[in-house]
């Protein structure tokens, strides 16, 4: 069992009597392209009675969090799923140049490797801004949404943590979440420059922890977090770092959890059931793909095991755990 499951296993000893629990905050994990496999779980979640109380989310979490509760406000339920879909077909359609092993792809990660984006992307070209603007409505997002976003940014200056909330939700916003420094130039907001959340949290936790009142908690994590094999070309290296660097956070957050560090959550966390549904426990090899794939049939395979794990993680049976878990306050399987 890692370190991360045994962190992981589920906070407090009151479980709800009905499962699916009927409301449940969410905490989406960022990894470029890999979020389509959050998008897979969120589209099986929605198709249940579940309401969503809070959800916080960085980089392709923060997308993801905005174009649910976009959806819902429009749509309901499958307005939700049809947003979801139609973003993520749009992304791969718009920017399909980027992904693959075409030699364009190729000739672009050479280019990212000497020249900032400053020089290569002089006029911050971004798919993610058209595609953005084109699925959601910011002021009805800020307005009329009932479910509270926790939205996490870098602030470049001291790489502190941001959390942009409902009132403050605008495309840059979700870019600055989403700003990857290689690749974009950084996003202002208030006179201050930000790169991707995930840097900082990887999704938000503790903020999340602090903002929910559902009694279930569920963490998506998209990043790979073990490795097959020993990484020895540049790529491999470059991309294994990066993996390492965007789980440290939730790392962190979870043993500061596990350790009963934050005392003002003591109560709330007598309450809460926190679960966790893992990409590369259920997409066999992720670890070697590439987050800057858009191609559509790698997110379709990545949305299709989202929703089987998602699938899995509703079917479990939850009353032999529990009845596990009276003796402490703090329980580990």
């Amino acid at each position: 069992m890692t370190l991360l499951d045994k962190s992981l296993a589920f906070l407090g000893f009151n479980p709800p009597e009905a499962w699916p629990p009927p409301r449940l905050s969410l905490a989406l994990q960022g990894g470029g392209s890999f979020g389509a496999f959050a998008w897979g779980v969120l589209d099986r979640l929605l198709e249940e009675p579940v309401s969503f109380n809070a959800i916080s989310g960085s980089s392709a979490g923060a997308v993801n969090a905005v174009l649910l509760a976009s959806g819902m406000i429009e749509g309901g339920r499958e307005g939700a799923r049809s947003r979801l879909a139609k973003f993520w077909k749009r992304i791969s359609d718009s920017a399909a140049f980027l992904s693959g092993p075409s030699p364009i792809g190729v000739g672009l990660e050479l280019v990212v490797r000497t020249l900032s984006p400053y020089q290569f992307n002089p006029f911050n070209i971004n798919p993610l801004r058209e595609a953005l603007t084109a699925e959601v409505d910011f002021g009805r997002l800020r307005e009329q949404s009932d479910i509270k976003l926790l939205l996490g940014a870098t602030r470049v200056s001291d790489g502190k943590l941001r959390i942009l909330t409902n009132h403050e939700l605008t495309v840059d916003a979700v870019l600055a979440s989403a700003c990857l420094p290689l690749l974009h130039h950084a996003i202002q907001l208030d006179g201050e420059d930000y790169w991707d959340g995930g840097y900082a949290a990887n999704p938000p936790l503790l903020p999340l922890v602090r903002a929910s009142d559902a009694p279930h908690l569920l963490i998506v994590q998209v990043t790979p977090s073990t490795c097959a094999r020993l990484p020895k070309s540049p790529r491999e290296i470059a991309a294994r770092l990066e993996q390492i660097q965007l789980n440290a956070t939730l790392n962190a957050e979870l043993e500061a959890l596990k350790q009963g560090k934050i005392l003002r959550l003591n109560a709330k966390l007598k309450r809460l059931r926190i679960g966790r549904i893992s990409a590369d426990e259920q997409f066999d090899g992720l670890g070697d793909e590439s987050a800057a794939n858009i191609g559509w049939n790698f997110l379709e395979r990545l949305h299709q095991g989202g929703r089987e794990a998602a699938n899995l993680w509703l079917m479990r049976d939850l009353p032999s755990a529990a009845a596990d878990q009276q003796s402490s306050r703090f329980s580990l399987f």
